[in-house]
C-alpha cells in the first residue's frame, strides 16, 4: 500500500453512506483517524439520527480502525463548531477534511420554492464554507492541510430541476479557486472531486443499468489521491465508473475591440470572440 494515512486525522461530512462512507472507510484502512459525520436525515434534508453514522463507525473498528462518530448538520455554525471541537478533543489535529454532505430537493425553477433553492445552497456551499472556515486556523498553524469539495457535473455543465444544486455545487468551485491560493503559504491543498455515483442521490435520476457499474467505490480512489501528501490544489477532478478526468475553466485570447468599441463590433466580432479552439485554462 503506497499511499498512507498513518498519523493523520480526517473529517469526512455526509459519511453515513454513499460516496462518504466509501471515503471514511479507504482513508481508515489506510491509517487515518476519521471522524465520520453524518446528520442521518432524510434525502431532502428534514430529519436526523445517529445510526448511518454509528454504523460506519463499526465498520472501521471491526477492521482495526479509529473512528468516531458526529451528528452535527453543516449548515449549523454551533453543530460545525461541535464536530470541530470533538474532533481535537479525541484525536488532537485535523489533516484532511472532506465537504461530502449534501441533500436534493429537484424541480423546475418555475415551480420551485424559494426555501428549496436556500436550503439546498445552505448545506452545500454554506455548510462546505463553515466546516473549512472551522479547520482553516488548525491547518494554518499545523502548516498542513487537504481540504475536498465535492462539486457535480449539475453545476458544471448544468441538469434540469437542479437549479438550486447546480448553483451551490458551481459556488463550491469558486470557493476553491480563492483558498488555494490562500492556503498556499500554510501547505493548505484544496481541490473538487465532480463525482458520478450509484448513491441514495442518485437512485432515481440514473438507470438502473447505469447505477450498476457506478459504484462509490470507484469515484474513492480519486477522492483518496487528492487528500494525500502529493495531491495538487485547485483541481476539479471528474469521476465516473473508474474513469477520471480533469474540468478546468477555459478561456481563449479574445479580441481587442478598443479603438471601436461599439456593439456593433461585438457583434460583428462574435464568432472570433467566442471561438474556444485555441483556448487555454486559467
Amino acid at each position: 500500500m503506497g499511499i498512507d494515512f498513518k498519523g493523520k486525522v480526517a473529517i469526512v461530512t455526509g459519511a453515513g453512506g454513499g460516496l462518504g462512507r466509501t471515503h471514511a472507510l479507504e482513508l481508515a484502512k489506510r491509517g487515518a483517524k476519521v471522524v465520520v459525520n453524518d446528520l442521518g436525515g432524510a434525502m431532502d434534508g428534514t430529519g436526523g439520527s445517529s445510526k448511518a453514522a454509528d454504523a460506519v463507525v463499526a465498520e472501521i473498528k471491526a477492521a482495526g480502525g479509529e473512528a468516531i462518530s458526529n451528528g452535527s448538520s453543516v449548515s449549523d455554525r454551533k453543530g460545525v463548531a461541535n464536530l470541530v471541537k470533538q474532533t481535537m478533543d479525541a484525536f488532537g489535529r485535523i489533516d484532511i477534511l472532506i465537504n461530502n454532505a449534501g441533500i436534493l430537493r429537484d424541480k423546475s425553477f418555475k415551480k420551485m420554492e424559494l426555501d428549496d433553492f436556500q436550503v439546498v445552497v445552505d448545506v452545500h456551499l454554506m455548510g462546505s464554507a463553515f466546516c473549512t472556515k472551522a479547520v482553516w486556523p488548525i491547518m494554518s498553524e499545523q502548516n498542513y492541510g487537504r481540504i475536498v469539495m465535492t462539486t457535480s457535473p449539475s453545476g458544471l455543465y448544468g441538469n434540469f430541476g437542479q437549479a438550486n444544486y447546480g448553483a451551490a455545487k458551481l459556488g463550491v468551485v469558486g470557493l476553491m479557486n480563492t483558498l488555494k491560493i490562500e492556503g498556499t503559504k500554510n501547505n493548505i491543498r484544496i481541490n473538487a472531486i465532480a463525482p458520478v455515483a450509484a448513491t441514495r442521490m442518485t437512485e432515481n435520476l440514473l438507470p438502473k443499468e447505469a447505477l450498476e457499474k457506478l459504484g462509490p467505490e470507484l469515484v474513492t480512489p480519486g477522492v483518496v489521491y487528492l487528500c494525500s501528501e502529493d495531491a495538487p490544489s485547485g483541481t476539479i477532478l471528474q469521476a465516473m465508473g473508474g474513469r477520471f478526468s480533469v474540468a478546468a475553466v477555459m478561456e481563449n485570447q479574445g479580441v481587442d475591440l478598443s479603438q471601436a468599441c461599439t456593439v456593433e463590433n461585438v457583434a460583428e466580432n462574435w464568432g472570433a470572440i467566442s471561438d474556444l479552439s485555441k483556448a487555454k485554462p486559467r
